[in-house]
């Protein structure tokens, strides 16, 4: 009915406000029935399962287009560029020699030998190398003691360095299951059970936490800023919640019970006791919040710049003011624990995170960065059924990946009247009004969200996107895939272990197979991946403008 319609030529100003009406009323009603829809079918399925059967199976069509609930961005937000092929043959490492003769009964009696050609060929060898040791024994008559030699460090237990390494890439570094790591090493030669598998990836392994710690420690130095994100993982077969943070030159990873902002700012102290300050800072947060006479007049009594012990704030709250509602608690105890985070000086303080802009993250950093990519993601969501609003849409989306693009040149050549003009674009192009209310609304939201979206006008570096720590999770999501999740807090804490030197090595050029048998085998050849993070952050200088400032 309304595919045709122009608003423009109809001259009646009524008339057209009314059909303009009638146009968004068949929106809200179309988006409303899709939802009713989407509830029935899961009301159905639940109730089929509850009665032992399934429900309605998820096909996917043999079509390449992609699903309607597919609100990616990436094409929107990706620029083409121009990609520089560079020699791999000058990459690998040569590891033996050997000459190729021409067969001589072949050749001419004239024939004389000009050179060599060089050709590389890549190749791997499968082998055992099964070590039997011959361990000296001496025996003193005078101390009656015997002394046994010590195998070579790597070697202790059944199995050796290049074992354990590759046993922990396996899991770890690519993702494969236990099984079929079992499978790998019986085709190969090796004895060895499930069980000990099992207990090569997750027992003993002590001072890989610490160097985890360590890179952790460094990568909240490297930069005054941050990005973060999370998602579901299991544990024992309960859902809790793997945090990453991460910046270009390390990825780090935590397995909370929660991802409330209490169990995100647990994340950024690494794990630090919990510390509460009811300060200015803290009654600023509250503010926002409808509190009675009596408890507003205590809290305002309490403000100092005194740091409080958990134990002690929560005893403290439950004795002068009992009467807070759930959410006036949380809320208070929220505050009190971020404002003493700002506080303190005896660890990083992140002065600028990215993130989306789920509610656990706010407050957490001095400033906010929101992703622009999540942002774009909301407008992709609208599923207008009348033509003339899908117009509007894409036309506006089109306009909104422009100014996307305006902001990465920005950061490449940040200067004063460039800065200026997004803004003043921003202001003017998320005033628009089109008529289609859905998305007039939703401009509406991202207007509001200026100062968190145009965080990088003060600060350049900070990507636009928060693509990065969605990799990082999307990385746990693989893992979750294949292997479900650790069943004991020993294997938790290997998989966030692991995952977070794998994920750092990768970003730091450095072999994660060489670097697990360096540290297994003690050759202790490869710099502590904390010391390299330290390095490679001063080389890419990622906070040079807040050193500005």
């Amino acid at each position: 009915m309304f595919d045709k319609l122009d608003l423009n030529a109809i001259q009646d100003e009524n008339t057209r406000e009314l059909i303009g009406q009638l146009m968004n009323l068949v929106e809200k009603l179309s988006a409303d029935l899709r939802d009713a829809q989407v509830e029935n079918q899961r009301l159905r399925d639940e109730n089929n399962r509850l009665k032992g059967e399934q429900g309605k199976p998820k096909i996917k069509g043999n079509t390449s287009k992609p699903p309607p609930t597919n609100h990616s961005s990436e094409a929107e937000r990706h620029q083409s560029r121009q990609r520089h092929k560079r020699s791999k043959k000058a990459e690998i490492q040569i590891d033996r020699e050997q000459v190729v003769e021409v067969d001589p009964t072949v050749l001419p009696k004239d024939a004389k030998l000009k050179g060599y050609e060089n050709v590389v060929v890549q190749d791997i060898l499968l082998q055992t190398d099964n070590i039997r040791f011959y361990k000296q024994k001496y025996y003193s008559a005078s101390t009656r003691k015997t002394y046994l030699a010590d195998l070579p460090r790597g070697y202790e237990g059944q199995f050796g360095p290049g074992i354990k390494a590759l046993t922990l890439v396996f899991y770890y570094g690519i993702g494969t299951s236990e099984p079929k790591i079992l499978e790998f090493f019986e085709n190969v030669g090796i004895h060895i059970s499930a069980g000990e598998i099992s207990n090569l990836l997750i027992k003993k392994q002590e001072s890989f936490h610490a160097e985890k710690d360590a890179v952790y420690e460094a990568g909240l130095q490297s930069s005054p800023w941050q990005q973060t994100d999370d998602t579901l993982t299991r544990v024992d077969g309960q859902n809790q919640h793997c945090h990453v943070v991460c910046n270009p030159v390390y990825t780090s990873y935590h397995t909370r019970a929660s991802k409330e902002r209490l169990s995100v700012l647990d994340v950024l102290r690494n794990g630090r006791k919990r510390l509460f300050r009811l300060n200015e800072e803290t009654i600023g947060y509250l503010r926002g919040m409808s509190w009675s006479k009596v408890a507003w007049r205590k809290i305002r009594s309490w403000k100092s710049e005194q740091d409080w012990g958990e134990a002690a704030f929560l005893e403290r709250l439950g004795e002068g003011l009992p009467r807070l509602s759930n959410q006036q608690r949380k809320t208070l105890i929220d505050a009190a624990a971020v404002a003493a985070y700002h506080a303190q000086r005896d660890y990083p303080v992140v002065q600028a995170l990215v993130s989306d802009d789920a509610p656990q993250f706010n407050w957490l950093g001095q400033e906010m960065m929101l992703c622009w990519v999540h942002e774009g993601r909301h407008y992709k969501k609208l599923t207008p059924v009348i033509a003339l609003h899908r117009e509007l849409l894409d036309d506006f989306l089109k306009q909104f990946w422009e100014y996307y693009h305006q902001l990465l040149n920005y950061c490449q050549q940040p200067t004063v009247e460039e800065r200026l003009r997004l803004e003043t674009e921003f202001d003017d192009f998320f005033s628009s009004h089109s008529g289609y209310d859905a998305l007039d609304q939703r401009i509406a939201k991202t207007k509001v969200k200026k100062d968190s979206l145009l965080l990088v006008l003060q600060y350049p570096e900070l990507p636009l996107h928060n693509n990065a720590s969605e990799l990082g999770v999307r990385q746990r999501v693989r893992k979750r895939d294949v292997s479900f999740g650790p069943r004991t807090e020993d294997g938790k804490r290997a998989w966030d272990t692991f995952a977070t030197l794998a994920e750092t090595a990768k970003k730091l050029g450095v072999s994660f197979y060489r670097y697990l048998h360096d540290r297994i085998s003690a050759d202790n050849q490869i710099p502590l991946l904390a010391d390299l993070v330290k390095k490679r952050a001063k080389e890419l200088n990622l906070g040079w403008s807040f050193s500005k400032l």
